[in-house]
């Protein structure tokens, strides 16, 4: 199983040290930034970087832009941007060699429309599939964001279920959040979850907490339905300590096994 952490460029070598050390590789998280993406000079800094470590990156992964990302919005203009920014999110993995990006699913949860739903789904799958066709080196993995319930998200997996470069990525603490539980997302999702994200929380907000130090019941990582595709995990806490406290807790409950 490949582990993931999330390195901080501006202390890049000490972060490839506590990779090689911990067996892990990286989720780069700067490229969601619109300052950074809109900076191409801060972008090549970082990507240099990077790069200039000397490590493997094939098993790397970056997270993409997804604040305010639509790609589904009825309106053209927001599209647009939208898929400027994923295209911007897929070419930067093609520069440092990474081999997925995640995106998320950025639907409004509240608005109880099935006529929404369903155009939601419909555009979202028609979009990815065109990303995933147009860059099949690539894997996109598409998260949970404050989903309410798995339902939307697997009818785009299902939808997507022929398109050998794209998965889901089930975010634990998300899921925790919603109104299903952490069991209903794993089996709802099974066979398609091919990325997880691990952090903690206090069951009321997305406090990203060391994994083991919030109200997350933890046995999930034993459920056969989140493994069943082998998917990739990223630990997704910020910083040494916390990482360090959920590799702790990840080996005390022996995973992966």
């Amino acid at each position: 199983m490949i582990l993931e952490c999330i390195p901080e460029y501006r202390d890049a070598e000490a972060w490839a040290q506590i990779a090689e050390q911990n067996d892990l590789c990286f989720e780069y998280n700067e490229f969601f930034q619109p300052s950074v993406l809109d900076d191409r000079a801060l972008v090549s800094e970082i990507v240099k970087t990077y790069k200039g470590l000397g490590r493997n990156t094939t098993l790397d992964t970056l997270h993409g832009a997804f604040l305010d990302i639509t790609v589904s919005s009825s309106d053209p203009l927001i599209r647009k941007a939208s898929d400027y920014r994923v295209k911007q999110s897929i070419e930067i993995a093609g520069e440092l060699g990474a081999r997925g990006v995640v995106f998320h699913t950025n639907y409004l949860s509240d608005f109880k429309s099935k006529a929404y739903r369903d155009r939601w789904a419909e555009r979202n799958i028609e979009y990815w599939n065109g990303i995933c066709r147009s860059y099949p080196d690539v894997n996109i993995y598409l998260e949970n964001m404050f989903d309410d319930t798995p339902d939307l998200l697997l009818r785009v997996a299902e939808g997507m279920a022929d398109i050998p470069n794209f998965g889901v990525c089930l975010d634990i603490a998300h899921a925790y959040l919603s109104q299903a539980s952490v069991k209903d997302w794993t089996e709802a999702l099974t066979g398609h979850i091919r990325h997880i994200h691990l952090n903690d929380n206090d069951g009321q907000e997305d406090l990203h907490l060391p994994i083991g130090s919030g109200k997350i019941d933890w046995s999930v990582l034993k459920d056969p339905a989140l493994l069943s595709c082998d998917p990739s995990v990223l630990i997704e806490v910020s910083g040494r300590d916390r990482l360090m406290k959920s590799l702790q807790f990840l080996r005390s409950v022996s995973f992966p096994s």
